[in-house]
């Protein structure tokens, strides 16, 4: 095409084409670049023409480009033409990025010159590494919530012999060693909460909590165990910013970047805790961020940074880059847990040597209602019967350790028919899994529509998403997650009867 009309076309094709476009000669000397090439590589006006192509690619790849290029003009070895292929390529600032290349050969007055078409694959390779990410996270959630599920069953039996021996024993030997183990089993105990709150299973009592507020608190419970050589920053915005979430959960997620983040400064520094508003438009980076408007919690410290494999694998639980006795690796691997479950997100930012910011975000909250407070004055009941559906009879003595009656049954089809025998029964605790086709749920909503004034208590150690969420967390029952000590179990009953 000669004339001037097709000139002018191809020229506004080339001008507003959104890939960049470099045309070279066979010695590879940039005769044109258009401008979304200037972009990509960081260069202004024509500053690319009369350049070698080399200055386009990283050293790796310059090194062979021009033997590889003269090899294929003498004897047409190694197809380039027609070709499209992931390369690398070098910006101004010296930074590499990834490349989908096209390269096209042509004939222009008597000269052979080659039209580069490229694409970024930048944002195409952050959301495959965010898939791939995602998906290692989503099979450990499904190992760990079946860890943490037997663990729990094993605790709470383990829990409840210990503490009703406890009871016994006068022997104050004995009791050490009681003690001891008890103290042990609620370290466990710990460990599978934490890993339930990895599992986004964690259970969460959800308030309108200022953020600002939440992080001045974190501040002056860390700031006299933190030592002299380290500085605690707070820094919130002078607006109200509210958020629906956990405020105990929110602020050990607070305190657990601050302790991470000492631990990345041994020998001292400066920990900045901040907020901030965010409106999220671009999920290319988080594949399961909701478009947003969120408050944005950080902790920022000057330490030793992370790797790039390190900030991949970060919320992995039991990962950790600290020695085994610093940590669990369990920290950040909770953070990231907990801000799932209030509909948020974690995002880490750092270079090597040169610190690292963890942020929390947690969307902005429309509403100002407040969850009550739980008032109990006493805890030990007054001969009021309960129909314990349970896998262990255990539970019986611990309920009659507080001051109630039970009465045991195994399945929730037997706890229907003892139900319907005519007992007065008062309270009814039946575990979410039951050994035959009935759950404890279905058991806890035929009770309520047979018997309204029945008590009703819901206890699990298996996670809530295996059964309907919105319907379970909506239902008029109280729920006792596994392991519990006698105390939670006492505190629970009475709140039942207290009709708290």
């Amino acid at each position: 095409m000669t004339d001037p009309q097709s000139s002018d076309l191809l020229n506004a094709v080339f001008v507003t084409a959104v890939d960049a476009i470099v045309v070279a000669t066979k010695e590879g000397q940039i005769i044109c670049a258009n401008a979304s090439a200037e972009r990509l590589f960081g260069y202004n006006g024509s500053e690319l023409a009369g350049q070698s192509i080399n200055i386009l690619m990283p050293p790796q790849m310059s090194d062979q480009h021009d033997a590889f290029l003269q090899e294929h003009l003498r004897t047409g070895a190694g197809r380039i033409s027609g070709t499209t292929r992931p390369v690398e390529g070098l910006r101004r600032d010296g930074a590499t990025f990834p490349l989908q290349i096209s390269v096209i050969q042509a004939e222009c007055n008597g000269s052979t010159v080659f039209f580069a078409i490229m694409h970024d694959l930048t944002a195409k390779r952050a959301i495959q590494q965010v898939n791939s990410r995602s998906q290692r996270l989503d099979a450990i959630v499904r190992m760990s919530d079946r860890i943490s599920h037997d663990f729990n069953n094993l605790l709470t039996i383990i829990i409840g012999n210990l503490e009703l021996a406890t009871a016994k024993i006068n022997d104050d030997a004995t009791r050490a060693m009681i003690d001891d183990a008890l103290e042990a089993a609620e370290h466990c105990a710990d460990l599978t909460r934490r890993m339930s709150q990895f599992a986004r299973h964690g259970y969460l009592k959800p308030e309108i909590t200022d953020i600002s507020a939440a992080c001045m608190s974190a501040k002056v419970v860390l700031e006299p165990s933190l030592g002299a050589e380290y500085v605690l920053t707070c820094k919130p915005t002078e607006a109200i910013l509210n958020v629906n979430v956990d405020p105990n959960k929110l602020q050990t997620a607070i305190i657990n970047l601050v302790v991470n983040a000492r631990d990345a400064m041994p020998t001292g520094g400066e920990i900045t805790i901040s907020n901030a508003i965010v409106l999220i438009n671009d999920t290319a980076q988080e594949i399961d961020a909701k478009r947003g408007t969120y408050v944005c919690v950080s902790v920022t410290d000057c330490g030793t940074g992370m790797s790039a494999g390190a900030q991949l694998r970060a919320f992995e639980p039991f990962y950790t880059t600290k020695p085994l006795s610093r940590g669990t690796g369990l920290g950040l691997s909770m953070v990231h847990g907990f801000a799932r479950q209030s509909q948020g997100f974690v995002k880490v930012r750092s270079n090597q040597g040169h610190g690292s910011t963890v942020s929390i975000y947690l969307p902005l909250a429309t509403g100002t209602t407040t969850a009550p407070p739980r008032d109990i004055t006493t805890m030990r009941g007054h001969n009021q019967r309960v129909l314990v559906v349970e896998s262990n009879v255990l539970t019986c003595d611990r309920i009659e350790a507080l001051g109630y009656r039970t009465l045991f049954a195994e399945t929730a089809d037997r706890a229907l028919e003892v139900l319907n025998l005519g007992y007065k029964i008062d309270a009814l605790l039946t575990d979410l899994i039951t050994p035959n086709s009935r759950d404890g749920f279905d058991l806890a909503l035929l009770a309520r529509s047979n018997f309204p004034d029945l008590k009703i208590i819901l206890t699990t150690s298996h996670d809530k998403s295996a059964f309907d969420n919105n319907t379970l967390l909506t239902a008029p029952f109280d729920i006792l997650p596994k392991p519990y000590g006698q105390e939670d179990l006492a505190a629970c009953l009475h709140a039942a009867f207290a009709g708290h």
